[in-house]
């Protein structure tokens, strides 16, 4: 019999602490060995010093490195580091959503491991979601050039264009997947193979409410990008001809009457709109008083 490649091992600590905590860090892991323990320090910098009770959980695709040993020693040095490793290797959105839905936090979040994402960043995305937003997207327009090479840059904003222009979208960074939801918003997500990069218009078509924030790209320390212009671009094509295709099928109507012997009234005019499109704000900065 066939095994299910998506089985998984997890590992934590066996007196990891079970009490919820404000965020879970979700982290697709591929052949990042030396950049585990460096964004493990670069995170817990970040939210020791502002009391941010956090868990990290690091999801191994399959690495062929020693990625796995690096999860493995982080999480007996440090309870609050879980990790999940793939039998095989199953791609990004796999990654991502095996992390979002072993999280245990009240808000969740996805980064990269490459430390091009940087966790110094957190706070804002906290302070967003304290706002009020149900959904708080990184934007790494304003400083794509400072971690990234032309082609990069250049492919990135094809696929933002044609995205948009395809899905009828405003959001300015579809490819950034370093974000932040309430918890509820990973319970009505249902992800298949490429659309971690429509998780935005994803929650937008469940009603939720979706905004940006412009991030830092760090450049690359350590490893090669996974990812180059097929990937952007001609790869997540067809994804985004589905999401058109759901965009275009949603249900949207309202109820003028409703009537109810069992309750013996009659209500007027209750409006109801399902899988309506919520707004979403162009990118905005948002402050923190955190160092």
């Amino acid at each position: 019999m066939r095994r299910n490649p998506f089985h998984a091992t997890i590992a934590h600590p066996m007196n990891f602490e079970s009490r919820r905590p404000v965020l879970s860090i979700c982290v697709p892991v591929y052949n990042e060995a030396e950049n585990v323990p460096l964004l493990h320090e670069a995170i817990v910098k970040v939210v020791d010093p502002i009391n941010l009770e956090t868990e990290i959980l690091l999801v191994d695709d399959g690495s062929k490195d020693d990625s796995w040993k690096q999860i493995q020693a982080l999480v007996e040095k440090d309870p609050r580091v879980r990790g999940i490793k793939f039998m095989h290797n199953c791609g990004e959105t796999a990654a991502s959503d095996a992390g979002m839905r072993h999280a245990r936090g009240k808000y969740v979040m996805t980064m990269d491991a490459d430390l091009q994402n940087d966790p110094v960043d957190i706070p804002k995305f906290i302070e967003a979601l304290n706002q009020g937003w149900d959904c708080v997207c990184g934007t790494r327009v304003a400083n794509r050039g400072k971690g990234d090479k032309f082609i990069r840059v250049a492919s990135s904003r094809i696929a933002n264009w044609v995205r948009n222009k395809l899905s009828k979208e405003t959001i300015s960074d579809a490819g950034c997947t370093y974000r932040a939801f309430k918890r509820e918003c990973v319970d009505k997500l249902k992800l298949y193979r490429g659309l971690h990069r429509f998780i935005p218009t994803l929650l937008k078509m469940e009603g939720f409410t979706v905004t940006e924030i412009s991030v830092s790209n760090n450049p690359r320390i350590h490893g090669e990008s996974k990812y180059g212009v097929w990937n952007r671009l001609f790869k997540s094509f067809r994804d985004l001809l589905a999401i058109r295709w759901m965009k275009s099928r949603l249900l949207n109507y309202q109820v003028e009457l409703e009537l109810d012997r069992s309750r013996g009234t009659e209500t007027p005019k209750i409006e109801v709109t399902t899988n309506s499109v919520a707004a979403v704000s162009p990118a905005t900065e948002v402050h923190t008083g955190a160092a």
